[in-house]
């Protein structure tokens, strides 16, 4: 008599299932945050099991990220050499749209690696972002192919840092058109219908509370929110530690201050560039140049509002999730009334691609704050719209 399977059975692809439970885990809640009790349990195992497989939560972390890196690699590897750049693009889109949950590691969570570690991701991500480009340069006789390369990655990349639903065959229907509309889009072109935008400037510190945040933002920036300390933003201010909690309850409401100062300054922005515009097609293209003006004067607090958003608890996350919906709202109304074929969540999906450009072209180019560069990336993220 033969025995049949029991629920004891242990599935031959665990490690995998572990893998994806938590690359899905650091997406939504960061490394630092999410923990190996909830990736045991999302794969329906105990914690003692879980380490079995990895000796700790930094090997399990370094693995999502490989496999991240790796399912890319491999997809383009599937595509001939000269391939048109139609199906190199379209093996992208499919392996990030079906593994979208657990995409956003690379982004944001990367800087948690070490050295060696971020090295050999760099160099699988590099290796796509050239065959991409191969495929560029021989698609188009255009100037920045490069650039136009990773920001055709970058609007792609975009479905896996936001929720929208939308149907798989749908989202790689959408992605993959607004990636080839980028590539196809001359940065030069922008120049012809350049747009100054004055942002609101940033406040100067003139309290011990705003200099507290002042300093805090750019240490957050650069080593991410769980690891500055209160003992850092403290020195960089010239307090002691304990004089923090005069001024903030925790680090975690600096963190909370932070966000909400990105969401008022780029409103400010957005109020001041739709002032008299003369129509929705005007509208875009100023809500695209505030964006990417914003995102290059203000690198280091976009950045935070951005990656740090998740760490946030849900009381204090409330309020900054909404204030970042009532933003994405006006481009998803002022989009649809360009294109009225785009349902809500298509336009929704469109406006993150084109934010999703403005971040990875704005990397390429270092953030480098200039007139050329601006343009250069708003013509892009209006290329990805399909404007």
């Amino acid at each position: 008599m033969t025995a049949g399977p029991t629920a004891a059975t242990r599935p031959r692809n665990r490690r995998q299932l572990i893998v994806e439970a938590a690359g899905r885990a650091f997406s939504e809640r960061g490394y630092h945050t999410a923990s190996m009790e909830e990736i045991a349990a999302g794969v329906g195992i105990t914690a003692a099991a879980l380490y079995r497989h990895f000796p700790n939560k930094y090997a399990l972390f370094a693995e999502c990220a490989d496999v991240t890196a790796g399912r890319l690699v491999a997809a383009l590897d599937e595509v001939p050499p000269g391939a048109a750049l139609r199906d190199v693009l379209t093996a992208v889109t499919r392996v990030t749209v079906a593994h979208r949950a657990a995409g956003g590691v690379y982004r944001w969570e990367a800087r948690y690696l070490n050295p060696e570690d971020r090295r050999h991701l760099r160099a699988k991500f590099g290796h796509v972002v050239g065959r991409v480009d191969e495929a560029v340069q021989r698609a188009y006789a255009l100037p920045d192919e490069r650039l136009r390369a990773v920001a055709a990655l970058g609007a792609i990349g975009s479905i896996t840092m936001h929720h929208t639903s939308i149907g798989q065959r749908r989202a790689e229907e959408m992605l993959l058109a607004s990636a080839l509309s980028v590539a196809a889009t001359d940065p030069a072109a922008a120049r012809r219908d350049a747009r100054f935008v004055e942002l609101p400037v940033q406040p100067v510190p003139r309290t011990r509370r705003a200099e507290i945040l002042a300093a805090a933002i750019p240490l957050f920036a650069r080593d991410g929110f769980t690891s500055v300390t209160n003992g850092q933003i403290a020195e960089a201010v010239g307090l002691a530690p304990s004089a923090l909690y005069r001024h903030y309850p925790g680090k975690v409401d600096i963190l909370a201050a932070a966000c909400l100062q990105a969401a008022a300054l780029l409103s400010q922005g957005v109020e001041r560039s739709l002032h008299g515009v003369s129509g929705p097609h005007d509208a875009i293209v100023a809500l695209a140049a505030t964006h990417v003006a914003y995102s290059f004067e203000y690198t280091a607090l976009s950045s935070v509002a951005e990656a740090e958003l998740a760490g946030l608890p849900a009381d204090l996350r409330r309020s900054v999730a909404l204030a970042q919906r009532e933003h994405i709202a006006v481009w998803e109304q002022q989009l649809r009334l360009v294109r009225p074929e785009l349902d809500p969540r298509q336009a929704r999906v469109l406006v993150h691609a084109g934010f999703g450009v403005a971040v990875e072209a704005g990397r390429r180019l270092r953030w480098r704050n200039s007139p050329d560069h601006r343009e250069a990336v708003t013509s892009l993220v209006l290329g990805s719209l399909g404007l």
